[in-house]
């Protein structure tokens, strides 16, 4: 039997091959197609994904033409529902292929990839039919508490919808890490905690010149900081930056949705009594607030507070600063100096961003009674780790149950030494593990079964 279509259609093969022959999903190209579409993506892809990844059965093809090889084996052909918006990137499927492969990274064994890689093909087909048509809407999130270091809401898109979050994070985040300043740290390739903890450290080093000279910091923190944010605020800064009329519809269909209204609670309800009431995203206004656990959140919250490091070293002129998400600290020789920013950031967070600091959480004093920033304590040529961190890590360490230890202790080793000056509690640990049954190396980094 031969099939034979003239419609546009895809010639892919994600999938790990399964125990048969071949998978079953097959599809058929037009001569017109073949080589244009072949040509575009299998590199691609073949080039991302290791051996046995995508499968390997191949027999010879007449372009335009599939001809089933045994009884057993069914034909199918899908064509493109909808032809691309003027608006929308050709290579838009490319594209998405790459936001999964970064979505999945590290994640591959959890039990939303693997349910989302068992039909792969289909799942990439029909997302991105939806994001060409206009119809793709985030489905249910589910949301559970943390309970360490405080108890906090998570929400987690499905698989899917983070697949999205990526593809719109890949496509628009260079042009705002362009204008990001340098002191403007989380969800930034290379700057994460340890990134922060040592531009603090300089910058502190800078202004008392190797610490023989007196200067204070202002360290401020924002008041319930993703619960409160504005996405109305968010969406003209995004529409400042993404002309395009397609990817700023896709932004305002993750930014504007609410998780609210389709969630899944996981794990014991009585946890969310934990959390204050002020801190629940199911307790925010309309139109505000973001959840905690979507790299979409993590991007947004920088694209806010961007305008905040601008007006702090454009305004204020604030030559040492750093920011964490929405931990800040300002550094100088004037506390005068440091009162009146604060009076000025003060005023101005609530007129532009709508967003306030937490009175109760703004600290100002001298750099050598320590800055703790990140997880990290700064003193006088010396950077450790939080003693709450330490504490709490041995503890852990000391009660958890005994599969888990191997894989916990060598994460905490690893956060350890961070710091600059960590022997002493990597030694506190090492006692700990030795309790425990298992063996550390002289230097003190690792343990073993």
């Amino acid at each position: 039997m031969t099939v034979t279509t003239l419609m546009p259609v895809r010639n892919l093969n994600l999938v790990a091959p399964l125990a048969h022959e071949a998978t079953a999903m097959r599809t058929t190209e037009t001569a017109a197609d073949a080589q244009a579409r072949s040509g575009a993506v299998t590199p691609l892809i073949g080039a991302s994904l290791r051996p046995g990844d995508v499968d390997s059965a191949s027999t010879a093809r007449t372009p335009g033409i599939r001809t089933s090889t045994t009884a057993t084996r069914t034909t199918t052909t899908r064509a493109l529902r909808a032809a691309p918006e003027p608006s929308a990137d050709p290579d838009l499927f490319e594209q998405l292929v790459v936001a999964y492969l970064d979505c999945r990274r590290n994640k591959r064994t959890s039990a939303s990839a693997l349910a989302f890689e068992a039909h792969l093909e289909r799942n990439l087909c029909d997302l991105h039919d939806e994001l060409i048509a206009g119809t793709y809407q985030p489905g249910r999130s589910i949301c559970f508490v943390i309970t360490q270091p405080k108890p906090r809401e998570v929400w987690a898109a499905e698989f899917r919808d983070r697949v999205v979050h990526h593809l719109l994070y890949n496509r628009v985040s260079p042009r705002f890490y362009a204008r990001f300043t340098a002191d403007s740290c989380a969800c930034i390739p290379g700057r994460g905690t340890l990134y922060a903890a040592r531009r603090l450290e300089h910058q502190i080093r800078s202004i008392t010149q190797n610490w023989s000279r007196p200067a204070h910091h202002l360290k401020c923190d924002l008041a319930n900081f993703f619960v409160s944010i504005d996405k109305h605020v968010i969406r003209t800064q995004l529409a400042a930056q993404v002309t395009e009329p397609w990817w700023m519809r896709l932004a305002e269909t993750i930014l504007m949705h609410d998780p609210r209204a389709d969630f899944e609670l996981r794990g014991r309800p009585e946890l969310l009594a934990r959390v204050p009431p002020h801190k629940r995203l199911i307790n925010a206004p309309a139109d505000h607030g973001l959840p905690i656990g979507n790299l979409s959140s993590q991007f947004f919250a920088n694209v806010l507070l961007d305008a905040l490091d601008q007006r702090v070293k454009h305004r204020l002129r604030a030559p040492h600063y750093v920011r964490y998400v929405d931990d800040f600290i300002l550094l100088s020789d004037s506390t005068a100096w440091l009162n009146a920013a604060l009076a000025d950031i003060t005023t101005w967070l609530p007129r532009r961003l709508h967003v306030a600091l937490n009175p109760s959480k703004t600290i100002l004093q001298p750099v050598d009674r320590g800055v703790d920033f990140v997880g990290h304590v700064i003193k006088p040529w010396r950077r450790t780790t939080r003693p709450g961190t330490v504490e709490r890590s041995i503890q852990r360490t000391l009660q958890q149950p005994e599969a888990d230890v191997f894989a916990s202790v060598n994460s905490t080793f690893g956060l350890f030494r961070q710091a600059s000056h960590s022997h002493a509690d990597r030694a506190r640990l090492a006692n700990a593990v030795r309790r425990r049954g298992h063996c550390v190396n002289g230097q003190l980094t690792k343990a073993f079964a």
